[in-house]
């Protein structure tokens, strides 16, 4: 029993070190960005954070019910 449990805490261990090598051994490096905002591919098919799209919407929104309310 104590052979497999020190077995899995070494598998463990090696493998959050695994994760882990380019943020410990790089001075200055950090992970990235993991918001959808982030990412490339989202951005340049139009998909943005949740804040930043209630944003946009509250933006339009705002926009569509100013000129109603002028063409009234």
């Amino acid at each position: 029993m104590l052979k497999i449990t020190l077995l899995t805490l070494g598998i463990i261990v090696f493998a959050m070190f695994s994760l882990c090598v380019k943020i410990i051994l790089k001075p200055g490096s950090r992970f990235g960005s993991t918001h959808i905002g982030g990412s490339k591919a989202m951005r340049d098919r139009g998909i943005h954070c949740v804040q930043s799209m209630d944003v946009i919407e509250r933006i339009e929104r705002k926009e569509r019910i100013s000129k109603r309310s002028k063409q009234l």
